[in-house]
C-alpha cells in the first residue's frame, strides 16, 4: 500500500510521463484587446521539437484589410523569453498576405521552425507540469505601424498535477483511517481509535484548506490551480453528468436562469474545439475575461471565471450549479453513512439471533445514540464546505428556492453545532465546580460522550473551551473566501489576519490531547499560514516581477506535496498498525487528564479492585458509584444528572441511618478522578486494621 501511495503521488511531479513525445501546444485563442477585428472559432497549434515543426490549424474571421506584421512575445513564468517580428508574406501564409475582411481561409499547415529558435526553448519546458507560459501576438499595420488587435494563447506541454488518481488516493487513505478507527473502537481500544480519528479529521481539514486556497479569487499560477483542484472533492465539487442535468432542471423550475458558459464556449471570446475535453476545460478557465454577463454567453461576449466559479468551471460544472452540487453531495454523503450504520446494526442483530458470539452488544443496545453521534460528526466535517457554499449563494441568487435552501442549511448547521458546543461547555463548567476537573463529567457520562464527544475528545480536558476559537476560525475563514470574491486583495489580507491569529492561539494554548497531536495540528496551521503568504504574492500585493510569482507557485506546490505525503504516510502506518496489532492501545501513552479512568464502562468500574476496596471501607454493598454512573446512562438528556445523582447517593446513608465517618468523607471531598493514580490500589504496609485507622484519622481531620 505504501509503495502504491508513493508511486501515485510521484506522478504529481511528472504527470503524463508515459508519453515520451515532447511537445508544446495550445488549443484556445483569446483576444487581449477590446478590438473584435479577429475572431477564431477553431484554433490549435502543436510544436514538436524532434522534427522542428509547428502544426497550425485555424478557422475564423477577420475585419482587417491590408498588409500586417505580427509581433510575437513568449512569456514563461512571468519572464519574457522571446520577442520576434513575423511577416506573413515572408512565411508564405495564404490568405494573410494581404489580409482581407471576411472569413479566413481554413488553415491547416506545418511550419518549419529554425534551429536557432528551437535551441532557445529550455528543456525543462517540456517536462514541468502545468507550464506557466503564454504567447501573445500583436497584429500591427505595416503601413502605419499602429496596433490593430492582440491575440493570446496559453501554452501547455500536456502534463499536469491535476490527476484524478490523487483525489482517489487521498480519499481512500482517509477512509481507511476512519475504518481502522471504527474497528479499534468497536474492539474496545479507545485510545488508538481516538488518536487515529483525530489524525484523519486533521488531514481532512488540511485537504479542505487546500481546496479553499483554490477557491480564492486571486490570479494563481497554473500549477497552483491544478494542485488545489485535486482536493475539490472534499468540498463537494464533483462533476457527474446526470446530476448537472438535475441541478439545471431544478433551477429552471424554481425561477432561476442557468448559466450556459460550458455549452457555449464556441461562441464566446474563448474559442475551443467543439468536442471539449477535460484538458481543454483546464486551459480555457485561464483564458476567460469578464466584459459581459456571467450567465448567458452570446456571440462575441467575453467572460471571466475566478475563485469558486473557476474551480467549478475546471470541474466541468456550470457556475449556477456549484452550490446545489455541493449541497447534494453533502446530503448523499450523510445518507450513505447513516445507511451503513443501520446496516451494521442489522448485521449485529442477525448474528445475535443466530446464536453467534456477540462482541458488539453495547452497539446494539445504544445504536440510536451512536447514530446521533455519527450525524453530528458528519455535520461538523461538512461545516466548512457548506459555510462557504451557502454564504456564496447569498451573493449569486441562482434561484429563490436555492437561496432558501442555503439559508435553511446554514441556519440548521450553525444551530446544531452551536447547541452542541453550549452543552459541552456547560457540562465542563459544572464538572469544574463540583469536581475541580472538567474531565470527570465529560468522560464519565458515556451517552453524553457518544453524542457530543466529537467536539472535545481530541482536545485536552482542560482546554475544552478551544471549541469556540476553532468554530470561530472556521466561520471567519469561510466568510472571507465566500463573500469577498470580488475583492481579491481584501480577501487575501483578511484570510492572512485570521490565519495569523489562529497560529498564535494554537502555539500558545497547545490545546490538543498530547504532544504528538499538538505537533501534528500546529504544523498544519503553520503551513496554512505560509500558504496565505504565498497568496499575497499571487495577488500581486508586493508588485513583484512576474518571474517571482511563477517561482512562488512552484514552491507552493512542492511544499504542500511533501507535507501531505508525510501526513498520508503517517495515517497509513497508524491504520495498518491498529488493524494488525493485538493491542494497539499500547502504542499510545495515557492522557494526563485522567480520561482513561473516566471513560471506563460501568461493568469495569463495578468489578474493579478499587471499587471493591471502596465498598468494603464504606460498608456499602449497594455500590453507590455504580448507581451514580448507571443513573447518568439512563438520563442522557440531562448532562448534569451525574452530579445530581451522586449528591443524592452520598447524602442518603444505607438502611436509613446517619451517615458514617467514611460516607461523610465522600460528601465533603468530591473526587477529582475515579482513580487516583498517585495512590496504589493496595497499601504497602499493615492489614485491614491499619487501613481502618487511616480512614478514621482522615474523617476526623478538619477540612
Amino acid at each position: 500500500m505504501r509503495a502504491h501511495l508513493l508511486s501515485v503521488l510521484s506522478v504529481l511531479f511528472f504527470s503524463s510521463g508515459s508519453s515520451s513525445l515532447e511537445l508544446i501546444e495550445s488549443r484556445a485563442l483569446n483576444l487581449c484587446s477590446d478590438s473584435l477585428s479577429l475572431t477564431a472559432e477553431h484554433f490549435n497549434v502543436v510544436f514538436t521539437p524532434q522534427n522542428q515543426s509547428m502544426a497550425l490549424s485555424l478557422d475564423g474571421s477577420s475585419k482587417i484589410t491590408g498588409f500586417v506584421k505580427a509581433e510575437l512575445v513568449l512569456t514563461v513564468y512571468g519572464y519574457e523569453a522571446l520577442r520576434k517580428i513575423l511577416d506573413p508574406c515572408d512565411m508564405s501564409l495564404d490568405g494573410l498576405c494581404p489580409v482581407r475582411a471576411g472569413p479566413l481561409p481554413m488553415m491547416s499547415t506545418n511550419i518549419k521552425i529554425p534551429e536557432n529558435v528551437v535551441s532557445q526553448i529550455p528543456r525543462i519546458a517540456y517536462s514541468v507540469p502545468d507550464l506557466d507560459a503564454s504567447v501573445r501576438v500583436y497584429i500591427n499595420s505595416t503601413e502605419t505601424g499602429e496596433e490593430i488587435t492582440c491575440i493570446e494563447a496559453a501554452l501547455s506541454n500536456g502534463k499536469s498535477v491535476y490527476q484524478v488518481g490523487v483525489g482517489w488516493t487521498t480519499a481512500i487513505i482517509s477512509g481507511l483511517g476512519l475504518t481502522a478507527s471504527a474497528i479499534t473502537s468497536s474492539l474496545g481500544y479507545s485510545k488508538a481509535a481516538t488518536h487515529i480519528t483525530a489524525s484523519v479529521v486533521s488531514l481532512f481539514g488540511f485537504m479542505q484548506s487546500q481546496a479553499m486556497f483554490g477557491m480564492m479569487s486571486v490570479h494563481m499560477p497554473p500549477i497552483v490551480q491544478s494542485w488545489a483542484q485535486n482536493f475539490q472533492w472534499s468540498m463537494g465539487i464533483i462533476h457527474i453528468g446526470f446530476l448537472e442535468k438535475i441541478c439545471t432542471w431544478y433551477q429552471r423550475s424554481t425561477g432561476g436562469v442557468p448559466s450556459t458558459i460550458l455549452s457555449n464556449l464556441t461562441v464566446t471570446s474563448v474559442h475551443v474545439m467543439k468536442k471539449r475535453s477535460s484538458e481543454i476545460l483546464r486551459h480555457a478557465s485561464e483564458l476567460l475575461k469578464r466584459t459581459g454577463q456571467k450567465r448567458n454567453a452570446t456571440y462575441g461576449a467575453t467572460i471571466v471565471v475566478r475563485g469558486i466559479q473557476r474551480v467549478g468551471f475546471r470541474a466541468g460544472i456550470e457556475v449556477t450549479n456549484i452550490f446545489l452540487t455541493g449541497l447534494i453531495f453533502f446530503v448523499v454523503f450523510v445518507a450513505v453513512m447513516m445507511l451503513l450504520v443501520a446496516a451494521f446494526k442489522e448485521f449485529c442483530d442477525i448474528r445475535a439471533r443466530s446464536g453467534g458470539e456477540n462482541t458488539l452488544k453495547t452497539f446494539r443496545q445504544k445504536w440510536t445514540l451512536v447514530a446521533k453521534g455519527v450525524i453530528f460528526r458528519l455535520v461538523l466535517i461538512g461545516f466548512p464546505q457548506m459555510l462557504i457554499l451557502c454564504l456564496w449563494e447569498f451573493t449569486q441568487h441562482d434561484s429563490p428556492a436555492e437561496v432558501l435552501l442555503a439559508a435553511v442549511t446554514l441556519l440548521g448547521m450553525m444551530l446544531s453545532i452551536g447547541f452542541a458546543a453550549f452543552r459541552v461547555i456547560r457540562l465542563a463548567r459544572r464538572s469544574l465546580v463540583t469536581h475541580q476537573n472538567p474531565a470527570y463529567l465529560l468522560y464519565s457520562n458515556a451517552p453524553f460522550l457518544s453524542r457530543w464527544g466529537f467536539l472535545y475528545m481530541h482536545y485536552k480536558a482542560t482546554t475544552y473551551y478551544f471549541i469556540v476559537p476553532s468554530l470561530s476560525y472556521t466561520f471567519l475563514r469561510a466568510a472571507f473566501i465566500s463573500l469577498s470574491q470580488e475583492a481579491p486583495v481584501v480577501q487575501t489580507v483578511g484570510l492572512l489576519v485570521v490565519q495569523t491569529g489562529m497560529l498564535v492561539v494554537v502555539s500558545v494554548c497547545r490545546p490538543w490531547m498530547n504532544k504528538k497531536t499538538n505537533i501534528y495540528n500546529i504544523s498544519i496551521t503553520a503551513l496554512n499560514f505560509i500558504n496565505t503568504i504565498f497568496l499575497l504574492f499571487f495577488a500581486d500585493v508586493f508588485d513583484q516581477p512576474g518571474l517571482v510569482t511563477g517561482v512562488m507557485g512552484v514552491v507552493f506546490f512542492v511544499f504542500n506535496t511533501v507535507f501531505i505525503l508525510v501526513l498520508l504516510v503517517l495515517i497509513l502506518m497508524d491504520s495498518v498498525h491498529a488493524i494488525l496489532s493485538k493491542n494497539p492501545d499500547i502504542r499510545y501513552q495515557p492522557m494526563q487528564d485522567d480520561r482513561d479512568s473516566f471513560v471506563r464502562s460501568h461493568s469495569q468500574l463495578v468489578t474493579s479492585e478499587l471499587h471493591a476496596l471502596g465498598a468494603t471501607a464504606r460498608g456499602d454493598p449497594s455500590t453507590a458509584l455504580y448507581k451514580v454512573l448507571q443513573g447518568a446512562t439512563d438520563n442522557d438528556n440531562d448532562p448534569d444528572s451525574l452530579a445530581t445523582n451522586r449528591k443524592k447517593t452520598s447524602t442518603s446513608p444505607p438502611n436509613g441511618g446517619h451517615s458514617s465517618g467514611d460516607v461523610t468523607l465522600h460528601e465533603r471531598q468530591s473526587p477529582t478522578s475515579v482513580v487516583d493514580l498517585s495512590v496504589p490500589l493496595f497499601p504497602s504496609g499493615g492489614g485491614p486494621g491499619q487501613e481502618d485507622r487511616k480512614v478514621r484519622r482522615q474523617s476526623s481531620s478538619p477540612m
